[in-house]
């Protein structure tokens, strides 16, 4: 039996320390004190040797592992053992984890004076820089942060924006959840933590993407804003007037970020280059530069969306190091470089975002002014940011009738000639009649008579439910005797027969 003497407690605690049980420790030790074979090894690796190939459960190892391999787990070097260099050579280390995340993640701005671009809500006298300033000083309840939505396009610095606040005040807890992997049991977590810290620090709760959120999920929000509790920031990219919660848009001030103007753009792409410690040198690990026309192409086509510039620089830099036949010399990206990582220009457009409904009304209040060029301007931005031609014909028909009516009565021919037509041949062949159309419709004269007569007929249906008179016997239809005896049909008197 396991004898505790003073060695044997050593080697009890050697294994406990291990994670082996008391009980299995002391079966492996009685075990081996019974058995004088393979001298060669310390009872403890002896021990640990004997529960590993009987209790192979006790390893976390994958268990293909052999048994001498799961000790070597648990063993420590010998103290003549040469230690492992911490690192490869300087020559050859390995990219640090940040060099692997893309370029437009690593150039996040830091704080609010490094943000570029959105000069309508960071100027000297705005609200946010009131409350920061209000913060910093520790202004009583006037001091608070309000909550507030970022409301903007991708690439516009809405995330940016939010931890660069949260970084300007030191002395808050900053905690970011994302509610396309968020869930009620994290948002709920998040708010107690939040209420557990208040007594010593505010939180600043940055929810991106908010609008992802469900309606339960956005009340969740209702009392930890209401409180105090938190101090609230979401970003989003849809309009919140369609995707927020009345409720927790009325405790919310909106502010609306712009897409960033190509100036704002090239000063970003220009940092990109010029910075050696997470720009662009970080992901080649070569010298770099870039040309004035790569500069612009890359400025004005990413459609004001700094991502898009950042990511499409990157892979500028990779097109243009394995044009390089030398290397360690500087590279410069040029503009067929741009060209080629951007491969299009980019356009933001969502079918189902505010984009969508703000081009098809450009679209339509364009041909009601009659101005053809205007139209066919926007359509043609449909067109390529992606929208369906078929829901564009249907707006067009939808117009014939409405704004061109009887004036041109051949405009509503047109338009559903252009349905099929688009129906028939689809896109890319069918862009050219929807075109066609959109001309037709803007040059033709206007008449909104029709439309003005049915919704005032509509209005007075409206306005006397309950009281609309029943139809005149006159006008009712005669079909049956007992109608024409009861008086249906007296008095019609028809065009045809005059």
């Amino acid at each position: 039996m396991y004898d505790p003497t003073s060695s044997s407690k050593k080697e009890m605690e050697e294994l406990l320390s291990m994670g082996f049980s008391e009980d299995v420790a002391s079966q492996a030790l009685d075990a081996v004190a019974s058995s004088s074979s393979n001298t060669s090894v310390s009872s403890v690796e002896a021990a640990a040797d004997w529960i590993l190939s009987r209790y192979p459960q006790s390893s976390p190892s994958p268990p293909n592992t052999s048994s001498q391999s799961n000790l070597r787990r648990f063993l420590l070097p010998k103290s003549d053992t040469k230690p492992c260099p911490s690192g490869p050579p300087p020559s050859k280390r390995v990219k640090s984890s940040s060099s692997l995340s893309p370029l437009s993640d690593r150039m996040r701005p830091t704080t609010l004076d490094h943000i570029i671009g959105q000069d309508h809500l960071l100027s000297p006298t705005s609200l946010l820089r009131s409350a920061v300033s209000r913060c910093r000083d520790g202004g009583g309840a006037g001091g608070l942060l309000p909550s507030l939505l970022l409301w903007g396009p991708p690439g516009s610095g809405k995330t940016s924006l939010a931890r660069s606040l949260a970084s300007s005040l030191p002395s808050h807890r900053f905690a970011p959840l994302s509610a396309v992997t968020a869930t009620l049991t994290d948002l709920r977590r998040a708010i107690d933590e939040a209420r557990r810290a208040r007594s010593h620090t505010r939180t600043v709760l940055f929810i991106d993407e908010i609008h992802r959120f469900s309606k339960t999920q956005q009340d969740g929000l209702l009392p930890a804003i209401e409180d105090g509790s938190v101090i609230f920031l979401g970003a989003t990219t849809e309009n919140p007037s369609f995707h927020l919660t009345n409720p927790l848009l009325s405790r919310l001030r909106v502010l609306s970020l712009r897409p960033l103007e190509p100036q704002h753009v090239r000063s970003l792409l220009l940092r990109a280059v010029d910075d050696s410690d997470k720009g662009l040198q970080l992901s080649t690990n070569s010298p770099l530069s870039i040309d004035d026309d790569a500069l612009d192409f890359l400025s004005l086509h990413c459609d004001g969306d700094a991502r898009v510039a950042l990511n499409s620089l990157e892979a500028s830099a990779f097109l243009s190091m394995n044009r390089s036949s030398r290397s360690g010399d500087t590279v410069t990206i040029t503009a067929e470089d741009a060209k080629e990582a951007m491969q299009c220009k980019h356009l933001s457009y969502d079918r189902d975002g505010e984009n969508h409904y703000n081009l098809i009304s450009a679209l339509h209040k364009s041909m009601r002014g009659s101005d053809a060029d205007a139209a066919i301007y926007w359509l043609a931005r449909m067109l390529e940011g992606g929208e369906q031609p078929l829901y564009i014909a249907r707006r067009l028909v939808r117009f014939a009738s409405e704004d061109v009516g009887l004036a041109d009565i051949a405009a509503l021919n047109l338009a559903v000639a252009c349905y099929q037509a688009c129906h028939f041949i689809g896109m890319p062949e069918c862009d050219v009649c929807l075109a066609q159309c959109v001309v037709y419709l803007a040059r033709a004269p206007k008449s909104v008579a029709v439309y003005k007569g049915l919704n005032a007929a509509k209005r007075a249906v409206k306005e006397s439910i309950g009281g609309n008179e029943e139809v005149p016997l006159h006008l009712r239809n005669a079909p049956t005797k007992l109608m024409k005896k009861m008086g249906y049909g007296d008095g019609y008197l028809s065009s045809r027969s005059s």
